[in-house]
């Protein structure tokens, strides 16, 4: 990982004004841009599952093979983040064909997940219910996202490229810092449950830096996965074994739920932000719809022009009227009627930017809460990009620090707590701070809504390719992360820009300690806004980036997290 230009980590301690400078892209060079990548570039959270992706496009495998080994290999890693008890969104981009796909493997409400198993006593939601435990749980749908990316867009077996997640759940890892503070926050719950007792504390005590963690039964289940493909999850054995866990801890799966479940394949969001054309993530993301509505706001200032205080101001403004729209009308499209069309337009954009004062701030509760008639350091991403310019960018999740804390006995599989991502009592926020109402109240075989973003950005001259973990907070990352790209920053200066956040509820920007100087914090604060300018570092963005006209690869991940690692591939290496 190469640290950022000095002229750019100066800035990083600086204001939001050098942090994203609004100039200008470079002009493209004359040469005609290349049409193939010269190599791969992997990035993501852990070194292992990077190095696993590269040693499966080195044995002849695409982008979608290496995605399917750097993701089971984060699985087995970062069960802090993610797992094959998750879900999570997959955003491809087939070079031969120029066809962008987006696999929705969001987990997926059991029938008996109503909302009154959410409340206490008194009608409240009881976050013990919807945070933890088996209630928490959504049926998981990575496994099924991995069966498919092999069996219809790789060109390896799925038992190849599980190879790398299976050798290393049996054999172990190392435990990193990250894991060791996540188990010590998560340790009352984790240890409810016989099936996390067996794996977090197989040696008698919690995990500690530089100890080897070993899955056994997690490589079991990954075997099983390898050799019978969909079945070796969602039937037989371990699906056997998951329910009956999942029953035992009064929770209520059935076989055939499990077996029901399925990935929807999905039309990706698409519009155009100056010279950039952007493919991100629809829902059940609410990502792709926010950052397009956010993007065309601001697509109405000359933001350059502007000093930092109003361009953060604006931003702000834009990212408040966006997360006002997710929490009303986004949900599952299969259930509820999600307004895409009309979000994502530059006309309703443009409404919007009429309601927006140039030198004060809109207090979120004059944004009304009622639907109108219209028509987390948890969760991981990676990019990837191969030498035949096939992409993939996929983020996937179990939502909390360690997901629900329930290990299903006999599998190794860590269950996610989806369920809060669900409106369980509308107008209530959940763990994110994050409310919801209808459009995204639970439902049997219903997805939950989503903060995760995938994206795909390409201008005549470059193609970068980014997502990141966070939340709510996810949105805001991924879309600094194209002001970045389009300011000129390269890779590994967007991985490491410094954040700002504002989600309408609660009414409050959020920002990483330096990301705002004091003049500017003193500006905003004038202009009516709230600010927490000295929050801690959130998010874990990871990126890679080709330039077609230079014809070079790079990659970037966030110097916040330091096991991530990003890495090329020169194409004879192949």
């Amino acid at each position: 990982m190469n640290p950022p230009r000095p002229h750019v980590a100066a800035a990083l301690g600086a204001l939001f004004s050098l942090l994203l400078p609004f100039a200008a892209p470079a002009a493209t060079p004359a040469a005609a841009p290349a049409a193939h990548p010269p190599g791969a570039a992997i990035a993501s959270a852990h070194a292992l599952a990077t190095d696993a992706g590269l040693d499966i496009l080195r044995e002849g495998g695409n982008a979608f093979d290496a995605a399917v080994a750097v993701s089971s290999v984060l699985s087995v890693v970062e069960p802090i983040s993610s797992g094959l008890g998750g879900g999570g969104f997959f955003l491809l981009h087939d070079a031969r064909t120029g066809k962008d796909t987006f696999l929705d493997a969001r987990e997926m409400s059991p029938e008996a997940a109503t909302p009154e198993r959410y409340l206490d006593k008194d009608g409240n939601l009881d976050p013990d219910k919807s945070e933890n435990g088996p209630w928490s749980a959504g049926l998981p749908g990575l496994p099924a996202a991995l069966v498919e990316l092999a069996s219809k867009h790789g060109r390896l077996p799925l038992a190849r490229s599980l190879a790398p997640a299976i050798r290393i759940a049996r054999e172990g890892f190392p435990v990193y810092a990250r894991l060791e503070r996540g188990y010590a926050s998560r340790r009352e719950v984790m240890e409810r449950y016989p099936g996390t007792r067996a794996v977090f504390l197989a040696d008698g005590d919690p995990p500690k830096v530089g100890e080897t963690l070993r899955q056994p039964e997690l490589a079991r289940t990954l075997e099983l996965l390898a050799e019978k493909g969909f079945d070796g999850f969602y039937r037989g054995e371990t699906a056997r074994k998951l329910v009956a866990s999942v029953n035992a801890e009064g929770g209520k799966w059935t076989a055939a739920e499990l077996a029901a479940y399925h990935v929807r394949e999905r039309e990706p969001i698409r519009f155009r932000y100056r010279d950039w054309d952007i493919t991100t993530a629809p829902p059940t993301s609410s990502g792709g719809v926010a950052l397009a509505e956010i993007l065309n706001i601001v697509s109405g200032w000359n933001l350059q022009e502007l000093d930092a205080a109003h361009r953060t101001h604006l931003l702000v403004e834009a990212m408040r009227r966006a997360y006002r729209d997710r929490t009303i009308y986004l949900g599952d499209p299969d259930f509820t009627r999600v307004p895409v069309a009309r979000l994502t337009s530059a006309d309703y954009a443009a409404g919007l930017r009429a309601t927006i004062h140039p030198d004060k701030a809109t207090p979120s509760e004059l944004l009304s809460g009622k639907p109108a008639p219209l028509e987390d350091d948890e969760t991981t991403h990676f990019s990837i990009i191969d030498a035949d310019g096939n992409i993939v960018s996929a983020t996937q999740t179990v939502n909390l620090l360690y997901g629900s804390g329930l290990v299903a006995e006999g599998t190794g599989v860590l269950l996610n707590d989806e369920m809060d991502d669900f409106a369980l009592k509308p107008g209530t926020p959940n763990a994110f701070g994050v409310m919801g109402f209808e459009a995204n109240a639970p439902k049997p075989g219903k997805r939950m809504l989503s903060s995760m973003t995938p994206t795909i950005m390409a201008s005549p001259s470059k193609v970068a390719v980014l997502g990141a973990p966070g939340g709510s907070r996810i949105i805001t990352e991924v879309l600094l992360g194209i002001l970045g790209y389009d300011a000129g920053l390269s890779a590994q200066e967007v991985a490491a820009l410094p954040r700002i956040h504002h989600q309408w509820m609660p009414d409050v920007i959020s920002a990483e300690k330096g990301a705002l100087d004091a003049d500017t914090v003193k500006a905003l604060e004038a202009m009516g806004h709230t600010v927490n300018a000295a929050e801690g570092t959130w998010g874990n963005l990871q990126t890679v980036a080709w330039d077609r006209a230079a014809g070079t690869l790079e990659g970037g991940t966030d110097p916040r997290n330091p096991v991530g690692k990003a890495a090329t591939l020169e194409a004879t290496e192949r």
